[in-house]
């Protein structure tokens, strides 16, 4: 397995406040999507159905090559 599908559900708070899930790691994009079309159905998911998000990853890859700025 050369590739994983990482399952975030992202729910807005407010205009500058996010809730992110990471729900799991999985080996196809198809397993991805029947964990999002059970959770649909669940307290909390169902009212925010569209936050769910599918991201494809290479295992042994940086995927943050640069460094970052600390904001105070």
């Amino acid at each position: 397995m050369n590739t994983v599908y990482i399952l975030h559900h992202v729910h807005e708070i407010s205009e500058n406040t996010e809730d992110i899930k990471l729900i799991g790691v999985y080996s196809s994009k198809f397993k991805a999507q029947i964990s999002i079309s059970k959770l649909q159905l669940l307290e909390g998911f169902k009212e925010c159905p569209d936050g769910f998000e599918i991201s494809e990853y290479h295992i042994d890859q940086d995927y943050w090559s640069e460094g970052y700025s600390i904001i105070e």
